[in-house]
Order: structure tokens, then C-alpha cells, then sequence
């Protein structure tokens, strides 16, 4: 959830970034066996429902299927953006596109998109979700929210990436508020403990097995160097690598992210072995101690954690279940329904009246 990714990678991507794939894909060679063998509290759910637009929009989800599948074959980098888009919208406000707002001009207070934690969300993410709204409004003016819109185009992503497809409710307003200073305490960092990561989502009514299993997101993406660069050379003050980094995927990160002065636009993989493609290799990453962030491998070092790690890494399609069920225990963080709570944005990046 931190850091989902920021640059194109299917796209002929900067020689640098080219370098470092290369390295990690033969980093990915040698140990692919052994990784595959070793804010506001959560609302009262609302009844969102599959077939919320049946009558006024039947076509939904085929439209912003024809969006998704066209954005994903032209710039791959809006499947993994978009996923952790919809994420980080969930977590500050609940899920009612609040980070889709712009901020306004000489406004004091920035709008969530303009948060640290949301400033290297790749455009393509936004630019997904605004294609689908265009399309939506010219078929169903002024009835789908933006919401509904990004929590189907998640599941579109997930889907076209290689993972499961399921179906979501739907029957989201749009939020009427959206603030910056909301966000660093309601997402997760990099570097999260699992303590941390416990109180988080539970403060969002999500359990332990849920932050293992939303956690296996991060099969596809990519991170910056500055989400992980302590690991590889000062770890906790010890001035030394975090010891449960694997030493070859250790070497071959230190290559491409010096401690001081790197490039910033430098980003590795979440998942070495398998980095495009929508699977469970996410979990025999930890197994093999190739984990990217402190707090992913922390989910395999935690006895809480790590019996749950340990069964998705066996069992595909066990953790597909599980993943299409978490998102949409997460989908229904904070629903706002009607005018008193929510709008129907025209614009999804501006607020209504």
C-alpha cells in the first residue's frame, strides 16, 4: 500500500531503470525456487449492492471495463497506480474518492492528492479514473459516483494483471471533504511494525488476516529507493542492513540505491520474481527473505503473521479468495450515501456546488 508505483514499466522505461529490472531479473533467476518453496472511524455499513445501477446505468461496468482494458495495454503502470489508489482513498475518509479532489488555489489546506504520502501516485491512476467518468457521464449523466468508478476499476486492474475477478458493490457517494493533514496517520508507512500496522487497520475495521492478505497487493508495483534505503544501509541506527534482507537481493539493490545522492526517480520491484503479473509469488518472496519494504517481510517474522504468509504462498487461488473478499470488507470503509453526507461529482477532481 506504500509507494504502489510511479513509473512506467511496460513502456520502454529510462536506461537506469532498465539496468536495475535486469539486475533484479536475474537476481529473480537464481533464487525463484527457493522463493517459491521456502481517520473517521468506520461508518455503519451501508447495503451497497451488485446491481445498485441495474435500472439507470446497467451498462457500468462494461464501460468501465472498455476503459480499463484499453488504459492497461497502453500505459501497464495504471494497473498497480489505480490499485493503490483506491487503497489510499479507503484508508483516509473511507472509500469516497476524496483523493481524486485538486486543491484549490490559495487554499491553505492542500487536498489529499497533494499529500506527501500520495505526491509519486502515478497520473496514469487519475487519468484511468477520469477516462472511465467521461465515458460514464456520456451514457448515464449524473448518476454514477467516482467512487463506485474507482473501486470497479481496482477490480478491473487486479484482474487484467493476472488475479481474480469479482463482482462489487456498488451504491458509494462521493465525499465532500478532502484534507492533506488527513493522511499520514491513516496510511500505512514503510516501515510500519506489525503493532502499528494491527491498530491501524483494525481503527478500519479490518482484522489481522486482512492486512496479510490486502498486504499481497504488493505482488505487483514498484517502490522508490527512499521507501526501503534504510534497510540496505543503517537499519534501526545499527548502521548496518537489516539482517533479514536475502544478502544477493541485498547486493543487487545496493547497486541501484546509494545511501546518499541516487537518483530519486530509481524504483525496484515489490515482487523480484514474478513483478507484472497478479499472483501469490508475493508471499514466497517473504518466505525467501526478499521481501521489498521492512513492513512486508515483518509479516513473515511476526509468529502473529506468518502461519497466514505461509499458507497463501502455498495456495494461489486460497489467497485470490481472500483477496476478492478483503476488498470488499475494505470497499465499505466509510460509505457516505446521500446529500446530506455525499455528492455525485460531474468532475471527479472537483467538488460539486
Amino acid at each position: 500500500m506504500s509507494d504502489f508505483s510511479s513509473t512506467p514499466f511496460f513502456s520502454p522505461p529510462p536506461p537506469i531503470l532498465t539496468f536495475f529490472i535486469f539486475l533484479l531479473s536475474l537476481l529473480s533467476l537464481s533464487l525463484s525456487n527457493a522463493a517459491l518453496t521456502t481517520t473517521p472511524k468506520v461508518s455503519a455499513r451501508y447495503q451497497l449492492s451488485v446491481d445498485y445501477y441495474a435500472k439507470k446505468c446497467p451498462q457500468l461496468d462494461q464501460l468501465v471495463a472498455s476503459v480499463t482494458s484499453q488504459q492497461f495495454q497502453e500505459a501497464p503502470i495504471s494497473g498497480p497506480a489505480t490499485i493503490r489508489l483506491f487503497f489510499h482513498d479507503c484508508f483516509v475518509e473511507g472509500c469516497d474518492a476524496s483523493i481524486l479532489i485538486s486543491s484549490k488555489p490559495g487554499n491553505k489546506e492542500l487536498a489529499e492528492r497533494d499529500a506527501e504520502e500520495n505526491k509519486d501516485m502515478a497520473p496514469d491512476a487519475y487519468d484511468s479514473i477520469n477516462k472511465a467518468k467521461s465515458l460514464v457521464e456520456s451514457k448515464c449523466p449524473g448518476v454514477v459516483s467516482c467512487a463506485d468508478i474507482l473501486a470497479i476499476a481496482a477490480r478491473d486492474f487486479v484482474h487484467l494483471a493476472g488475479g481474480p475477478y469479482y463482482q462489487v458493490k456498488k451504491g458509494r457517494w462521493d465525499g465532500k471533504l478532502s484534507m492533506a493533514s488527513r493522511v499520514q496517520s491513516n496510511l500505512p508507512r514503510s516501515n510500519s511494525t506489525v503493532d502499528e500496522l494491527i491498530k491501524l487497520f483494525q481503527s478500519k475495521g479490518l482484522t489481522l488476516e486482512d492486512l496479510v492478505i490486502l498486504s499481497g497487493a504488493h505482488t505487483i508495483g514498484f517502490a522508490h529507493c527512499k521507501h526501503f534505503v534504510s534497510r540496505l544501509y543503517d537499519y534501526k541506527g545499527t548502521k548496518q542492513p537489516d539482517p533479514s534482507v536475502d544478502p544477493r537481493l541485498l547486493k543487487a539493490l545496493k547497486m541501484s540505491c546509494p545511501n546518499y545522492g541516487g537518483n530519486t526517480d530509481i524504483v525496484a520491484p515489490f515482487d523480484v520474481t514474478t513483478p507484472f503479473s497478479f499472483d501469490n509469488a508475493y508471499y514466497g518472496n517473504l518466505e525467501a527473505k526478499m521481501g521489498l519494504l521492512a513492513s512486508d517481510q515483518a509479516l513473515f517474522l511476526d509468529p502473529r503473521t506468518s502461519g497466514l504468509v505461509q499458507t497463501m504462498a502455498k495456495d494461489k487461488q486460497k489467497f485470490f479468495q481472500a483477496f476478492a473478499l478483503a476488498m470488499e470488507k475494505m470497499g465499505s470503509i466509510g460509505v457516505k450515501r446521500g446529500r446530506r453526507h455525499g455528492e455525485k461529482r460531474k468532475d471527479c477532481s472537483v467538488h460539486m456546488g
